[in-house]
């Protein structure tokens, strides 16, 4: 099975350099990359078409220098130098021939017009590697053929027929030539040097993993260590690290795909899923009660949806107009879109009365065919371009036309309820439980949740979300919402669901579990606030950095608040039909599991609307006022956030004003407790991260820090919200969510 990730989304224009930092691009900034300096145009024979290279590489050498090996359009590799940027000299052009010869050349002459070389060896995919006194250029042509050239030696040293490792259908892919191969390589002083080939055919693609190996005299072979196979569509990029292959594709609904694979241990060649964050939803639905602008405006600047500029771009469409908005806060833009909108829409009435229905017809119509737009630009900004993953940290990033996706890794709870049912068959155990029989029943547990999930209607889904909101029992509804699936189970969902309960052999147990690992009430240490040392007072405090761990959060708790739904349907079809199950069990269901699983249920709701909600900006002269009542009391003050083009909502203001320094120091407490200075591994750093932000933000926790944080922040509405939203269930720290209302109401006079 593997591990799994999933992805947070984040606006490119949003990597603002922060305060008090320089960016790592201020001097480049300053130059002019035309200039003679900087630059260096090809120069191409007269009357000869000018024709792109169809690929390149480039590195810096030991001297400075910046070398780029372009693939001739017509075969043939050209190699170009410039110049160390702080000394003078002159730009070489060299090619690499097949007759193992470097030739300096006046300019970019059409090697076919010269008649010594055939079109079979243009380079398709084109890779380098530096040694300490050479440079080995990699080539996968267009006859399917790897070459690796020497630099230093001007030599081909190694041709190899990459459909050697083809297991069939040779012949037919032999007589066409490539077009989409890709070559990837990875080097590490353990493995020496390794190279993934993509071999793209029509019936089905694979990688190859290879080893160059040296023997003497310069002699070098492949040792073939891995072919794994694929039925993905469009390859977009891949990168290969020392133990994985990861790659990003477009599925034919245009859709983005990304999964990894372990080249040496997959068992079954299965690629491990990463769940991408879901597109918003096409259509909007608009009850009868609501106002259809406040309901497009909401999904429209909701977090998670779209990012600032999809909704610039189509409001420039929408007003036909050049004009910009770059300069305008996540708040204007929300006004600018309100009232372009329904200037439009006042333009097209043209009878002085109408009635309320069919001007409510008339706001659906112009709104949706914004949202259309909004939709549409998303789209597009949405395409992946490239793959990255940092071999310092492990981070893995999928790089896209408007924004980043940075890849999280996925907790094994929900791992195991997202995955499909193909790879969750091939789960043979499970992280969260070590005995091989609990093991199972979890599995099993876990699999008929998913399959209350794919029979619950869209309708009653709605209704456990409303009774959450109303703050209506979750047991009673739920129960409710299980009289509806028995009475309309006219496809036997229900009976085959029953069948599946019949192979978890300890029900309570397994439910047990799931429930202790949704649980994230922690020690009361988590209230301490020690200092962090100066080296990482920076550590994820950037804008972008906040944001996308509370993008993770909102994540996690919208799965977990769907899986805490399913269970507590699940439990009560256990107490409905009860066969399987002892007398003891069902009371254990009654007065302990189904009570604990409908707290977990609130809980995760709640941690999904806050980090759903805006913060406000507050004036200066209100923020001042309010701190001066609170100075008598010995509270935190804090600093009121700018606002930006990019949403900023009350979980991300409490990270960054709060909680972040308090992790850092608990997680580096911890690392010095265990005389361990591990290095800043990404997938490990930030699941303590979010494990720690959400133990944080967990009501049933000690820690009153997120509400004494949103109060001196004098942001009411949410702390009121919050407030409301605990009161019928949360038993913990009670007094203070008094005083903190009191103190909301008060203020807001």
């Amino acid at each position: 099975g593997g591990f799994s990730y999933e992805d947070s989304g984040k606006l490119l224009s949003d990597l603002v350099t922060e305060l008090q930092m320089q960016s790592i691009f201020t001097d480049i900034g300053k130059l002019n990359l035309n200039e003679p300096a900087h630059s260096y145009v090809l120069p191409f024979v007269q009357g000869t078409p000018a024709t792109a290279p169809s690929t390149s590489a480039a590195w810096i050498s030991h001297q400075g220098e910046a070398v780029f090996t372009l693939a001739s359009p017509s075969g043939g590799i050209t190699v170009v130098t410039l110049p160390a940027h702080d000394q003078d000299g002159t730009v070489s052009i060299l090619e690499l021939k097949q007759s193992s010869m470097m030739q300096r050349l006046a300019g970019w002459m059409p090697t076919a017009i010269r008649g010594d070389q055939s079109i079979s060896d243009l380079a398709i995919s084109l890779a380098v590697h530096q040694l300490e006194d050479d440079t080995f250029i990699f080539a996968l042509c267009q006859d399917h053929k790897l070459r690796m050239w020497s630099f230093k030696h001007q030599m081909c040293l190694l041709v190899t027929d990459m459909l050697d490792y083809m297991p069939a259908g040779r012949g037919e892919v032999k007589a066409s030539p490539a077009q989409a191969h890709k070559l990837r390589l990875f080097f590490s002083s353990s493995t020496g040097l390794c190279l993934a080939i993509y071999l793209a055919v029509p019936k089905g693609s694979q990688f190859c993993v290879l080893q160059l190996v040296a023997s003497e005299n310069n002699r070098y072979s492949l040792d073939h260590i891995s072919t794994q196979f694929t039925t993905q569509e469009t390859l977009v990029d891949f990168v290969l690290t020392a133990s994985d292959i990861w790659a990003v594709w477009l599925d034919n609904d245009n859709q983005t795909v990304v999964k990894y694979i372990s080249f040496e241990h997959s068992t079954a060649g299965m690629w491990n899923q990463v769940f991408v964050q879901p597109s918003p939803e096409e259509e909007v639905h608009v009850g009868e009660d609501q106002d259809p602008r406040e309901v497009y405006l909401d999904v429209l600047f909701s977090p998670l949806r779209f990012t600032a500029s999809a909704i610039i771009k189509a409001l420039q469409i929408y007003k036909r107009g050049t004009e910009r908005y770059s300069d305008l806060s996540w708040e204007e833009l929300k006004k600018e879109v309100t009232v372009t909108v329904e200037n439009e829409l006042q333009g097209s009435v043209t009878e002085y009365e109408f009635c309320q229905e069919d001007y409510r017809l008339l706001q659906v119509e112009f709104w949706s065919k914004f949202y259309a737009c909004c939709l549409q630009y998303q789209d597009v900004l949405s395409t992946p371009l490239a793959l990255h993953i940092s071999p310092a940290t492990a981070m893995v990033c999928v790089l896209k036309k408007g924004f980043v996706s940075f890849l999280l890794p996925c907790f094994a709870v929900d791992h195991l309820y997202l995955s499909s049912d193909e790879y969750l068959f091939s789960e043979e155990e499970t992280p969260i439980a070590e005995d091989s029989n609990l093991s199972r029943d979890v599995l099993q547990l876990i699999q008929c949740l998913r399959m209350v999930s794919e029979s619950l209607p869209e309708d009653m889904a709605y209704e456990m979300d409303k009774a959450l909101e109303d703050l209506l029992s979750p047991e009673k509804v739920s129960e409710k919402v299980l009289e509806g699936l028995l009475a309309n189970d006219n496809e036997n969902v229900i009976q085959d669901i029953l069948n599946k309960l019949q192979d978890i052999s300890n029900p309570t147990v397994a439910i047990n579990t799931l429930l202790r690992e949704l649980d994230l009430e922690a020690d009361a240490e988590t209230e301490s606030r020690p200092t962090v040392r100066i080296s990482l007072s920076q550590l994820y405090g950037s804008s972008v950095a906040a944001s996308l761990i509370c993008q993770a959060v909102c994540q996690t708790a919208m799965t977990r608040t769907l899986l805490c739904r399913d269970l507590l349907i699940l439990q009560q079809l256990y107490l409905r039909i009860g066969d399987n199950v002892s007398g003891a069990q069902l009371l254990q269901l009654q007065q302990d599991l189904i009570p604990r699983c409908s707290s977990l249920l609130c809980s995760y709701h709640l941690l999904k609307q806050m980090s759903l909600t805006l913060s406000s900006s507050v004036p200066l002269d209100i923020l001042n006022a309010d701190l001066q009542h609170l100075s008598v009391l010995e509270l935190s003050d804090s600093t009121i956030p700018t606002s930006m083009l990019n949403p900023q909502t009350v979980v991300e203001l409490f990270y960054q004003n709060v909680a972040r320094k308090a992790i850092m120091s608990q997680i580096f407490s911890q690392q010095d407790v265990e005389g361990s200075q591990g290095m800043l591994h990404w997938p490990q750093m930030i699941s303590s991260v979010l494990t720690l932000l959400c133990q944080f933000l967990w009501p049933s926790n000690p820690s009153f820090l997120f509400p004494e944080c949103l109060m001196v922040n004098c942001q009411y509405a949410p702390l009121q919200e919050y407030a409301r939203l605990v009161g019928p269930w949360c038993q913990v720290n009670v007094g203070s969510y008094r005083f903190v209302l009191g103190h909301c109401y008060l203020a807001s006079g």
